[in-house]
């Protein structure tokens, strides 16, 4: 399917027009079941007619100018509802101005055609939603297949081809668990990369916003329209002078799937036969992360249950998705000193994984399995919740630690489900990483490695 920065190129080209692309976009979000809980037809058509003059004049606002995207319903977009996924949140004022992130891509011309399907309060990693639906991709020709979450319906929409890029949010995975099932590049930031202003929080310490798309470059551009710069910013890095450690712990896991371990090593062996340092050992922060989780808790977790609480327990509470609420209820006898541990360990172990990865890019599968068969989750909560918190194990860590990540596919299992690795870098560190992630795809793709 044809990516964004293709289609800019057929908008320079005259080849196509603003106009085209809003109806194409929206004829398919009406086909569509449960990837939209609303679209933005009127703004869309609006916004898609000036810029087609625009392009006429030649005023366009950036090479981006009239492109289509999808916005997790997380985020405000002005004279539209942000229900957050959740029943409880149906009848919420109209948004009355734009999240910074959803200005700066319209001060670029890029237009906002849906709000989509996630979680509840974008909390779980699977994806389902009981109140707008699922959304499923087509990988499999069929619906058997969880989508990943909590951002199932901005992935959806780039994988069925709808939109070639989404914006979503990411807190313990909800980039990168449905960019991975699905297929996709997911690109999580560090929290501070963007405005969160207008963005309908979870976690505010962990909360994260980033992007979906079908290549690695796609998201680097959409980064830099979504900082309001115009035009090219990161470019891609030599890998010779790139060093990867993979981390042993996380590959010796018995949940990891043969698969996803075969795809990462098959990856990590043509990035190096090209000339990138590719290291393999245990990763001391990643196990003391892990074990913090464990042990103690999730902070995210913490902070949801101080944000939801009150819904869980108030009038609306028994309208929410039962396993939202179950997970929610989970953090409420955590105790004010375990969270201050929490936080105080935290901080050290962000210093120590500086330290350790000295520069290096870290290397893990993004999830251990791929997608997991739906009916099973739905029919049982035990399973449900066991499966959902294996799903975000691994992305858990990066967030804790703040580290962006860029998930990236890494190839199919035996039949043809998803795999995925998951490049990451310390916290700020952003351009590195996305610097990284353009050599690494550009490396893939001559040397013929297949996803």
């Amino acid at each position: 399917m044809i990516t964004m920065l293709q289609t800019a190129e057929r908008l320079r080209q005259g080849l196509t027009t603003p106009d085209e692309l809003i109806e194409s976009a929206l004829i398919r979000a009406r086909n569509s079941k449960h990837i939209f809980i609303s679209t933005l037809e009127q703004r869309a058509i609006a916004d898609a007619k000036a810029s087609t003059q625009r392009w006429r004049e030649g005023t366009q606002l950036s090479a981006l100018d009239g492109i289509p995207y999808a916005v997790k319903d997380l985020l405000d977009v002005a004279g539209s509802r942000t229900t957050a996924g959740s029943i409880t949140r149906i009848d919420a004022p109209m948004a009355a101005v734009d999240a910074a992130v959803i200005a700066a891509l319209t001060a670029q011309g890029m237009i906002p055609m849906g709000k989509t399907n996630l979680t509840e309060f974008a909390y779980s990693g699977l994806g389902l939603n009981p109140h707008f639906g699922t959304p499923v991709s087509d990988l499999m020709g069929d619906d058997s297949r969880v989508p990943g979450g909590s951002s199932s319906g901005s992935a959806i929409a780039v994988q069925r081809g709808i939109v070639s890029s989404a914006i979503g949010t990411d807190t313990a995975g909800s980039i990168r668990i449905p960019a991975a099932f699905n297929g996709l590049v997911g690109y999580k930031a560090s929290t501070g990369r963007y405005s969160m202003a207008g963005v309908h929080p979870l976690a505010v310490t962990l909360d994260s916003l980033g992007s979906f798309a079908r290549t690695v470059a796609d998201c680097a551009a959409l980064d830099a329209a979504m900082r309001g710069f115009s035009g090219v910013v990161i470019q891609a890095a030599n890998l010779s002078g790139l060093r990867f450690l993979v981390d042993d712990g996380v590959m010796a896991d018995p949940a990891l799937q043969p698969a996803v371990h075969h795809n990462l090593v098959s990856m990590m062996e043509r990035l190096r036969e090209a000339g990138a340092q590719v290291e393999y050992r245990t990763i001391v922060t990643v196990a003391h992360t892990r074990e913090l989780i464990s042990r103690s808790g999730w902070l995210g977790a913490i902070e949801a249950w101080r944000l939801l609480g009150p819904v869980v327990e108030g009038p609306l509470g028994a309208r929410m998705d039962r396993r939202v609420q179950a997970r929610l209820r989970s953090a409420k006898e955590i105790d004010l000193a375990t969270e201050a541990r929490i936080r105080h360990l935290r901080e050290g172990l962000m210093a120590a994984i500086e330290d350790e990865l000295d520069g290096a890019i870290l290397v893990m599968p993004t999830v251990k399995h791929v997608a997991p068969p739906m009916a099973p989750l739905e029919n049982d909560d035990a399973l449900f919740a066991a499966v959902n918190l294996e799903t975000l194990s691994l992305t858990m860590i990066g967030s804790l630690l703040d580290m962006p990540g860029v998930a990236i596919p890494s190839g199919k299992d035996s039949v043809g489900l998803a795999t995925s690795t998951l490049f990451s870098t310390t916290r700020g560190h952003d351009d590195q990483l996305l610097s990284a992630a353009l050599a690494i795809e550009s490396t893939l793709l001559a040397a013929g490695f297949r996803t």
